[in-house]
């Protein structure tokens, strides 16, 4: 069953996602068109809008400013961490496969912060968590690429702890929990990009866990800059991805993944 819902989330969304939509719908009213159907105006015109939208208006930001200020980071890191998780999300298998080098995206942050946290704190367990994510891929998981990387930026391997069977947030959740067995007291902080915090916690919480948001990758801000200074391409990625989020806060609480509609702190 949860191999058929992976499979239906991932195709839904590559069909339904804002800019592949807007697109299909300009595609049917041209077709519509050509054929002589002048209701074929209207998916053209709701097609090219939903372009519009994201280009001049503060939309894209908007969608995902509120996840991204659901859970900020405690005002005083705390004294002591036994553990520090971070989620995949970040590594990109296909491109390193391909070159050899460990190759990152938008969401690096999740990355470079392990690093800053095992310097910080110097006794505290270090997990990365994610398998294969997508539907078609290669050899490597997250897991590898992650290896990789955190060995060539000197974390000692032997404080590093790999899970690397997850598909998804919930399974990130699961599978870590078992991996790691903490204890009752413990302090562990979760590493994901601020907009994806909410649907982690909830997972988390879900699994047993009470653990500690430490967001990082925040991609809005409240100045004008901020809201109109990316280009279109970002922009539509940035209404993407929060739309995204919040179908997928809906999705878990409905399946019972989340404790939470819109976890709080």
């Amino acid at each position: 069953m949860d191999t058929l819902l992976h499979i239906l989330s991932k195709t839904l969304w590559f069909t339904l996602r804002p800019g592949t939509f807007a697109l299909l719908l300009a595609l049917i009213g041209l077709i519509a068109i050509w054929r002589d159907r002048r209701w074929g105006r209207w998916p053209i015109a709701v097609g090219l809008g939903i372009y519009v939208v994201v280009l001049a208006t503060p939309l894209p930001p908007l969608v995902v400013m509120p996840l991204e200020e659901r859970f900020p980071r405690p005002a005083a890191a705390p004294a002591r961490v036994d553990g520090v998780i971070v989620l995949g999300g970040a590594v990109e298998q296909n491109l390193t496969e391909a070159r050899g080098i460990p190759a990152l995206n938008g969401a690096a942050e999740r990355m470079t912060e392990l690093v800053i946290l095992a310097r910080r704190y110097p006794e505290a367990r270090l997990v990365f968590t994610g398998g294969q994510g997508s539907l078609v891929h290669g050899a490597l998981s997250e897991a590898d690429v992650a290896r990789m990387l955190f060995v060539a930026l000197g974390v000692p391997e032997e404080r590093l702890l790999f899970e690397n069977e997850s598909r998804n947030t919930w399974e990130n959740a699961l599978f870590t929990h078992r991996l790691v067995g903490p204890k009752p007291g413990e302090t562990w902080l979760l590493v994901t990009s601020a907009s994806h915090m909410p649907r982690a916690i909830g997972a988390f919480r879900k699994a047993g866990w009470d653990i500690v948001a430490w967001p990082v990758n925040y991609r809005t801000g409240r100045s004008f800059a901020a809201l109109y200074d990316d280009p279109f391409p970002q922009r539509l990625q940035l209404l993407e991805a929060g739309i995204r989020e919040w179908l997928g806060l809906i999705t878990y609480r409905l399946l019972g993944r989340s404790d939470a509609l819109f976890p709080a702190p």
